[in-house]
């Protein structure tokens, strides 16, 4: 008897989650849009006629659904960031990795399930710098039935923070790889694809957020820019971050958020001040010394129903250069354990890496006509462990895994950098011998369900920086982080085990380490690489193959009949 009133109950249950799911569906066209910024007309590649893209929203257990149709002149795959695709890695988008470019004139259909995540994700183009205008938020509720870990906000408010070039991006890159350097930085950050009142001839279309006095919004803000960190702030208020990267956190008392190129937060605040109007601003957080960036501050405004019109109030942003203000908000973020999908962090770890990150060399090809500062024989180029990433052309990587097909990579990239050095010596970045790096596409290959703890360090090479690293088909646990060279006799000491952040995207500090451990429980193939995309096409970059579990429910499924060629 009390066995049947078990099975009863697990197919109530079981029908009840399936009842509370949905197929939710959308149609992507992705073309030529012209748009007008900055006293001028510019023709982008935009989804369905807009600036930033449409937003998605469903609810966790949901199943998507996006059709993809192709108008426009270039290669188009669409990242769906952060979601884990769980036995869906053929749906995870990065070109050459999980799926060969859906080509001009041509379409794809993205198919996958949301389940054990919840918050603030986005999609964007992953091939190229199309991402720079193909993009959009990817809000995930609870599933129905379900509620927040905090009092539901009187409304949610997604904030899309990028970058506009007065350029066609294309030709932008087109030239920094032609010429082996860097390319040239952008003319505008905006807010929801608008660059704001202190930008010329951009106060008509600037982003208004209309609020009602005592009530709590909750900010959805994605960092969609190609190649800057970002601090945002809104004048005369305060922030309660309540979510990093579709994971749950302590509730985080701030007026400053920080947000890397591929992060999301989500903030609830307060309309307590008194009625008027206040602007909210992003500018960037640059750390880099002496390396040129877009130095503008883009706003937006938070109106308070009722207020006159009078200029808004305006908040001091942050230094450029404040590394302080940065570390403090990333280091102090830490998991809701009470969440409904937290996990402990796991103690026992079967593969430790310890993995390089930073600027290079790599022979220029062709004429040797690169315009390098250390030769026309060079080219910049961004690097693992020495090892700068090529991607392949014949074929994905997951349909090599998935059919076994030789050729396509190599199963042997370091657990170590080939040479020990000071890392972070700053009198060691115009070192020849150390910066020199090959192409390869040489991916780490790991068993499935082991934990993978990787150090990540950057390098003074060229430059120092603070690298945000983006992990794709997992989050990771941040154990730690901070500057100068990892130790782990002194520094494992300062490992947070108990509630460490959980993201898929990490900014490694300025001249410092993180360390991050996460669960390969998760079989494919999946890409890892810095989420600038300055240093992406230079190779800073590498991939995880992980290996199919025991069961078919651990297994990667059969791909789709109907994959983009080669």
């Amino acid at each position: 008897m009390a066995r049947s009133i078990f099975f009863l109950a697990f197919a109530l249950a079981l029908l009840s989650s399936l009842a509370s799911a949905m197929v939710v569906e959308h149609t992507f066209n992705v073309g030529n849009l012209t748009v007008r910024r900055l006293c001028g007309q510019q023709v982008i590649t935009a989804v369905n006629g807009s600036l930033p893209g449409p937003t998605v929203k469903i609810h966790e257990g949901d199943k998507l659904i996006v059709h993809v149709h192709n108008h426009s002149p270039y290669n188009m795959t669409i990242h769906w960031h952060g979601v884990f695709q769980l036995q869906t890695g053929w749906a995870d988008g990065p070109a050459y990795i999980t799926q060969c470019p859906i080509t001009p004139g041509n379409s794809y259909t993205y198919k996958f399930n949301v389940t054990g995540q919840e918050g603030t994700l986005w999609w964007h183009a992953h091939v190229s710098v199309l991402r720079a205008t193909v993009h959009g938020a990817l809000i995930i509720r609870p599933r129905r039935g379900r509620s927040y870990p905090f009092p539901k906000p009187y409304k949610e408010v997604p904030i899309v923070l990028g970058e506009y070039w007065d350029a066609d991006i294309m030709e932008v890159e087109r030239q920094a790889l032609a010429t082996g350097g860097g390319p040239n930085n952008s003319d505008a950050y905006t807010i929801n694809g608008q660059p704001g009142d202190l930008y010329r001839c951009s106060s008509n279309q600037t982003y208004k957020l209309d609020v009602v006095q005592g009530k709590t919004y909750m900010l959805r803000i994605i960092n969609a820019a190609l190649n800057n960190q970002l601090f945002f702030k809104l004048a005369g208020h305060r922030f309660k971050v309540v979510t990093i990267d579709s994971s749950y956190t302590e509730p985080y008392d701030t007026d400053v958020i920080v947000v890397a190129p591929g992060q999301t937060t989500d903030a609830l605040f307060t309309a307590n001040q008194p009625i008027g109007d206040y602007y909210m601003a992003a500018s960037a957080y640059s750390s880099a010394p002496g390396l040129p960036f877009a130095n503008g501050t883009t706003t937006g405004i938070v109106h308070y129903n009722g207020a006159t019109s009078a200029r808004p109030l305006m908040p001091v942003q942050p230094a450029a250069n404040d590394t302080i203000t940065a570390h403090r908000f990333y280091s102090n973020l830490t998991s809701l354990t009470t969440g409904p999908h937290w996990l402990p962090c796991p103690v026992v770890i079967d593969d430790q890496m310890f993995v390089t990150i930073g600027l290079g060399l790599a022979a220029c090809g062709g004429n040797n006509n690169c315009t390098n500062p250390f030769g026309s024989q060079y080219r910049f180029a961004g690097s693992m462990n020495n090892v700068s990433f090529q991607f392949p052309s014949r074929l994905s990587m997951l349909e090599a895994f998935h059919f076994g097909v030789n050729g396509i990579y190599t199963e042997d990239f370091p657990n170590r950098p080939p040479i020990e050095f000071d890392y972070t010596n700053r009198a060691l970045n115009s070192s020849i011998p150390l910066m020199v790096t090959s192409k390869a596409t040489r991916v780490k290959k790991v068993k499935f369900n082991a934990t993978v703890e990787m150090v990540l360090q950057n390098t003074a090479l060229i430059n120092i920086e603070n690298h945000p690293m983006h992990l794709h088909g997992f989050d990771f646990y941040v154990l730690a982080q901070g500057f100068g060279n990892f130790n782990r006799t002194r520094d494992s000491r300062k490992f947070n085990l108990y509630n460490p952040q959980e993201r898929n995207t990490i900014a490694v500090p300025v001249g410092g380490w993180a360390v991050i451990r996460f669960r390969a429980n998760n079989p494919g193939v999946w890409f890892m690489h810095c989420h600038l995309d300055v240093h992406l096409p230079w190779g800073l970059a590498t991939a995880f193959v992980v290996e199919n579990g025991p069961t078919p429910e651990t297994s990667l499924l059969p791909p789709p009949p109907d994959l983009p060629q080669c």
